[in-house]
């Protein structure tokens, strides 16, 4: 009886390994679809979120194909491509940039930084410099760079704004409340007849977004939760928040929604379990 327990515990590390090598190592395509009044016509996006220097094929072919056969009208970034402990060596940092100034060179980038980019821009030191590097190239590229800023895209009725919030709004296990007018002092009153998305790197500040008058927000930072479990859904934010409220997928407050992206990577401690990487296609149904 004791050799069969043991036996059955192998089995199941060797099972749990594998899913995690799986799951670290490939990513999946969902779908997401937008309707609105808004806009003039449709357009498809992909979202990218949470890439943390992870390569999938050299230069990162693998995600560039996906893309490709999608052929989306634009390519949406909601941060966190870089992790700004330099795990990877720094060599991985002109990697990712040089696979987004790939992107640029085919599509229409809008990207928004996340916390590592904003930690390693704040931070100093070695990077400082590489995030200027990253930034640099990147923006050399085409990539239109929203670092609190916002774009009109008059052919969709469309703006696209760019949220990069202070650290103090990424901190483990609490939730440090938005001052009142924070995203208006950016970005002022948005206007309701055009369609407003934004991109925010953190979700957990949905109903601040929506209150502002956001159509759709496109967020990341979660990571899917990092382990899912059926039903249950993700175990642990990287707040250290355990079941997190937004873990990944649609959300509605209103008529104001969220996509979450499940992100392509992650850091730090490298798990994903019963949730590998996910490239969103996002698909705006302009409602007659």
């Amino acid at each position: 009886m004791l050799i069969f327990l043991l036996l059955m515990v192998v089995i199941v590390i060797i099972f749990i390994c594998l899913v995690i090598h799986h799951d670290m190592n490939h990513f999946v395509v969902r779908n997401y679809e937008v309707h609105s009044d808004k806009l003039k016509k449709d357009a498809v996006f992909c979202l990218l979120s949470d890439l943390h220097e992870k390569l999938f094929g050299e230069g990162n072919i693998e995600l560039i194909k996906a893309i490709d056969d999608i052929s989306p009208d634009g390519i949406l970034i909601a941060g966190d491509m870089l992790t700004a402990y330099q795990e990877l060596g720094n060599d991985r940092y002109d990697e990712i940039a040089d696979f987004i100034r790939e992107l640029c060179s085919r599509y229409p980038v809008y990207a928004a930084n996340g916390n590592h980019e904003t930690k390693m821009d704040v931070l100093g030191g070695f990077r400082k410099q590489a995030y200027d590097r990253y930034e640099s190239k990147i923006l050399e590229a085409g990539c239109i760079l929203l670092r609190n800023q916002g774009t009109y895209l008059e052919d969709l009725n469309m703006e696209i704004h760019g949220l990069e919030l202070e650290r103090e709004y990424f901190r483990k296990f609490v939730k440090n409340p938005l001052p009142e007018g924070y995203i208006e002092n950016f970005f002022g009153v948005p206007c309701k007849n055009r369609f407003q998305l934004l991109i925010a790197h953190n979700p957990i500040y949905f109903d601040r977004y929506k209150k502002w008058g956001a159509d759709l927000t496109v967020s990341g930072h979660v990571h899917g939760g990092i382990i899912r479990l059926p039903i249950i859904g993700g175990v642990i934010s990287p707040a250290l928040v355990p079941f997190p409220k937004y873990d990944g997928g649609l959300y509605e407050i209103g008529d104001s929604k969220m996509i979450l992206s499940r992100g392509l990577s992650t850091h730090s401690i490298r798990v994903r379990f019963n949730n590998p990487g996910e490239l969103c296609v996002i698909k705006l149904y302009a409602e007659k």
